[in-house]
């Protein structure tokens, strides 16, 4: 028996063929594959470097009367789930937000930062007895004038 007997043989010598010619492709595949893989790692790296480099930091201060209810911490970190689409494709690493907590003068306070396309979700109040301070002034805001007419112009 030999191998033009077997049925199918053309099928087989077809594949056979098809690989020869592809070869010198496929051998290109993984090279391709690996510079693509080296440039997402690259554009994800700058995303999050990015967006780590600029956060907004809000302060929550509780009153001395603060106990919240269930509810109300499942309200809160559903409204923390906000952070994350406002920051448009960043990884999850730039675009968590994150609980900081810092002693000064014997006094612990807690920041609460994320990424700065988040910071209106950030500086919405979570709990009833908890103030939120924002820390980034807003000085680069002017308020509008509008000038004053003459007045015969009226």
């Amino acid at each position: 028996m030999t191998v033009a007997d077997l049925p199918d043989a053309e099928v087989l010598a077809d594949i056979v063929g098809w690989v020869s010619a592809a070869a010198p492709y496929l051998s290109a595949l993984p090279p391709f594959a690996l510079a693509v893989w080296i440039f997402v790692a690259v554009r994800r790296a700058r995303l999050v470097r990015d967006a780590l480099a600029d956060r907004a930091a809000v302060e929550v201060v509780p009153t001395s009367t603060f106990d919240p209810s269930e509810g109300e911490v499942g309200r809160w970190a559903r409204q923390l789930t906000r952070v994350q689409p406002s920051t448009d494709g960043v990884p999850a690493r730039g675009s968590a937000a994150r609980l900081r907590y810092s002693a000064e003068d014997g006094r612990m306070r807690c920041f609460l930062e994320g990424p700065v396309t988040a910071a209106a979700v950030l500086a919405m109040p979570g709990f009833a007895e908890v103030e939120v301070r924002a820390h980034r002034a807003q000085k680069d805001i002017q308020p509008v004038r509008f000038p004053q007419l003459p007045a015969e112009a009226k």
